[in-house]
């Protein structure tokens, strides 16, 4: 997907200039694939440019949703993207650390697309370390603070490179979470998966039924997107 300083989606525009994470096609599948059906309050944990918290928002008319970022430039420019907004309204941004937020309700989803890169090294440039490695935010801070506001019954959704998802997984099943769904995301057939989406809850799943479903962006030429791909976004992108 190309960096430009926009990304205009049907019914909103994204600008990034400011933010080091920039709009990325696997964090809107994120967006699309969440599981956030009959959620009447949603957290957003690294907003970012608003993205996922726009997204969500779209395919939730009802709910609620609350946003965490922790750069300030960040912070500021999702703010002026969900202004612009059709769902304004029904989003609030706050600029803080998510290991320092605090909130008088519980959430019945959260949605993050977290620093990931934990054994890359680092960039000379801070705010692209906090954006894409876990250096202000580690896997046991992030669960800690998922526990803390996500309501009992609630699921949280979440994205990593695989090899990170997998020790995610390990490290979240260890500490009583339960993965009930997953994604694994590839540019087309014939290439690495190079992400997985996953769903997770405390309360074990029903005949403990776990879903696990493929996604190929691209069919095998890797020029013209895979139908499933479409179906997901078409609801989001100008050229579906």
């Amino acid at each position: 997907m190309a960096r430009n300083s926009s990304f205009r989606f049907k019914q909103f525009t994204i600008q990034q200039d400011q933010c080091a994470m920039k709009v990325c096609t696997d964090a809107c599948v994120l967006g699309a694939w969440a599981d956030v059906t009959d959620a009447d309050r949603i957290l957003d944990i690294g907003a970012g440019t608003g993205l996922l918290s726009l997204m969500v928002a779209q395919r939730n008319v009802y709910a609620m949703i609350d946003a965490v970022e922790i750069d300030a430039e960040a912070f500021f420019q999702a703010g002026e993207n969900v202004e612009k907004s059709p769902f304004h309204d029904r989003i609030k941004l706050f600029h803080s650390a998510v290991q320092e937020f605090t909130s008088e309700h519980q959430y019945d989803v959260i949605i993050t697309n977290p620093p990931f890169f934990q054994s890359d090294l680092l960039s000379p440039l801070d705010k692209k370390n906090i954006a894409h490695h876990a250096k202000s935010l580690d896997f046991s801070e992030l669960l800690e603070s998922i526990e803390r506001l996500l309501s009992p019954t609630g699921k949280f959704n979440i994205l990593f490179p695989v090899e990170e998802a997998l020790q995610f997984c390990t490290k979240a099943e260890s500490t009583g979470w339960y993965l009930t769904h997953k994604l694994t995301l590839f540019h087309h057939s014939g290439k690495k998966s190079f992400r997985q989406l996953m769903t997770f809850q405390k309360t074990e799943p029903v005949h403990n039924v776990s879903v696990d479903e493929e996604l190929y962006i691209y069919e095998t030429d890797g020029t013209a997107h895979h139908e499933d791909f479409k179906k997901l976004l078409k609801d989001f992108y100008l050229i579906f």
